[in-house]
């Protein structure tokens, strides 16, 4: 009876730790959300040392491969809308049409944030996969190469349609600048001139 009662008591005590690991792992990913930038170049120099060691090793091309598979499909999701109007109408907020319906700023699937931290687990995942033999499948290489190059433009083709039809870009860069004050004054400025 004892022994029931101590290993509860271990249980209790490892999964009080797991809980205090997990909320201060949070803590520390929510402070990074506001630093895209330096999260895609820490991203970058985990992809770095993932594909060096890849190449140092001359093998894991099948866990390299199916790593590629799942990137391309989180892109996917990064650049398709979050409602969209082939497959679900909505009452909610669809992408415009024509030039003359309103404005509504593109939902993605996938957001940025989520994008990256499952990128950056991929990689971390796919990076201790090749400390472990078993994960080494003997595979002729240039094929699943050239078979994911066909995936990515296949992929990439019907993506590019789909954006094309229903005119929406999924990239915004910056905040939108209008004329403004300087507007005003080149207008004013051209007024007087025909005067």
């Amino acid at each position: 009876m004892e022994g029931v009662g101590g290993g509860d008591g271990t249980s209790a005590a490892s999964l009080d730790q797991w809980r205090q690991f997990s909320r201060l792992f949070q803590i520390y990913l929510d402070k990074t959300t506001p630093h895209a930038v330096y999260r895609w170049i820490g991203t970058a120099a985990l992809v770095f040392l993932y594909a060096l060691r890849v190449y140092y090793i001359q093998g894991f091309y099948i866990v390299s491969y199916g790593l590629g598979i799942y990137i391309l499909n989180l892109l996917i999701g990064f650049l398709s809308p979050l409602v969209d109007p082939e497959l679900e109408p909505s009452d909610g907020p669809l992408l415009p049409t024509k030039g003359s319906d309103e404005f509504k700023p593109f939902i993605r699937r996938l957001p940025e944030f989520k994008f990256w931290y499952a990128i950056t687990k991929a990689f971390i995942i796919s990076f201790l996969m090749t400390f472990f033999s078993m994960f080494d499948v003997p595979v002729f290489w240039p094929i699943l190469l050239c078979y994911w190059f066909v995936l990515f433009a296949l992929t990439m083709k019907r993506q590019i349609m789909h954006m094309v039809k229903y005119r929406y870009v999924p990239f915004n860069i910056g905040k939108q600048k209008y004329g403004g004050k300087k507007s005003s004054a080149g207008s004013s400025s051209s007024g007087s001139r025909a005067d």
